[in-house]
C-alpha cells in the first residue's frame, strides 16, 4: 500500500472537492476510502464534508489495484450454436464479456468456464475463447472459438472483412439518406481519456448504415461493421448527432425508450466455419425492451 500525502496551501472546499481536483478521485471512490479509514486529516479521520485550511495535510492511503481473474460461474446464457470448434452466443444488454477492472464477477466468460471446458488460450486466462466483444450495454451475437485453429481463422475472417456483423439500433433524429458509410478514423478521446472519439490520429474505422424506419425524432437503422474499432457504432453515429437512443455516454441522458442501456443490439453474424469452410449464418431476435421501444414509436407520428 502506498500513501499520498498533499499539504493545502490555501483555505479550500470540501474534502471531496479537494480530492477530487487534486487526484483525479471520484466522489463515491473518496467516500468509500473515508468509510474505510484510508483517508486522514492531520493524520486523523475525514469526512467528504470536511472543510480544509491552509496548512492541513492530507494523507490518502492507495491500495494496488487487484488483478482481474476469471472463475466459472453458474449463470445463465443463450448459447445458440456451438459444435467442437465454435459457439455462438447472443449476450444479454448489461453483461460484461470479460473480468476487468470494476466487473470481477458475472461475465460471459465466467459462463462460459462453466459450460465449455474448451476455450482457445490466444487472448490469455482473462479472455478464453473471445475473438471479438460487444460493450456492456449492447446485446446480440458473439462468436466463441473452441481452439486455437479456430480462434486464428474467425480473426482472419473478421481482419479480412469476410465474416460480416450487422446490427440494429434505433437513433436519435431524422436520418434523411436510405444508405450512407461513415469512414471516419477513431482513437482514443484526448478530452475525456475513458471515452473514443473521432481523431485524426486514430485508426480506420467504417460503419455501412442502412434506414429501415424514420419517426422523425428517431430512425431505426441497420448497422454494418467493416472494422471493429471500440465503440464503433457508437462513436460513428455520434459523430453525425445522430447518436443511439439510450447511450449516455456519446448521447443525450434520454430514458425516454428504454432506461437500461443503448439500444443497439447485433442481430445477425455470418462466417465461415473454420474447420469446413462452410458459411453459417445465425440471427438473434430483437430483446423484448427494444421491440417494445419500436411499438411506442410505431404507435406516435410516423414518418
Amino acid at each position: 500500500m502506498e500513501e499520498k500525502k498533499i499539504t493545502v496551501e490555501q483555505n479550500a472546499d470540501r474534502l471531496d472537492k479537494f480530492l477530487a481536483e487534486n487526484m483525479a478521485l471520484s466522489r463515491s471512490h473518496i467516500k468509500n476510502a473515508v468509510i474505510s479509514g484510508d483517508i486522514l486529516i492531520n493524520g486523523a479521520p475525514g469526512r467528504p464534508s470536511d472543510k480544509l485550511k491552509a496548512g492541513d495535510t492530507v494523507t490518502v492511503k492507495i491500495h494496488p489495484p487487484s488483478e482481474p481473474k476469471a472463475a466459472p460461474e453458474d449463470i445463465p446464457i443463450d448459447i445458440i450454436y456451438e459444435d467442437a470448434w465454435l459457439a455462438v452466443v447472443n449476450k444479454p444488454q448489461g453483461m460484461v464479456v470479460h473480468p476487468a477492472a470494476g466487473n470481477q464477477t458475472g461475465t460471459l466468460v465466467s459462463a462460459l468456464l462453466y459450460r465449455i471446458t474448451d476455450l482457445s488460450g490466444i487472448n490469455g486466462q482473462l479472455r478464453p475463447g473471445i475473438v471479438h466483444r460487444l460493450d456492456k450495454g449492447t446485446s446480440g451475437l458473439l462468436v466463441i472459438a473452441k481452439n486455437d485453429t479456430a480462434h486464428t481463422s474467425l480473426a482472419e475472417q473478421i481482419a479480412q472483412k469476410t465474416a460480416r456483423r450487422i446490427y440494429a439500433a434505433i437513433v436519435h433524429g431524422n436520418i434523411k439518406e436510405d444508405t450512407l458509410t461513415i469512414d471516419k478514423p477513431i482513437g482514443r478521446s484526448r478530452r475525456d481519456r475513458k471515452k473514443m472519439a473521432v481523431e485524426a490520429s486514430g485508426r480506420s474505422a467504417v460503419t455501412h448504415i442502412r434506414v429501415l424506419e424514420r419517426f422523425g425524432a428517431y430512425t431505426f437503422i441497420e448497422a454494418e461493421l467493416d472494422t471493429g474499432r471500440t465503440h464503433q457504432i457508437r462513436v460513428h453515429l455520434s459523430s453525425i448527432q445522430r447518436p443511439v437512443a439510450g447511450d449516455s455516454v456519446y448521447g443525450p441522458k434520454d430514458a425516454k425508450l428504454h432506461g437500461g442501456g443503448q439500444l443497439l443490439h447485433a442481430k445477425t453474424l455470418v462466417l465461415r466455419h473454420p474447420q469446413t469452410g462452410k458459411q453459417m449464418v445465425f440471427h438473434a431476435p430483437l430483446p423484448d425492451y427494444f421491440e417494445k421501444s419500436l411499438a411506442y414509436l410505431r404507435n406516435g407520428l410516423r414518418q
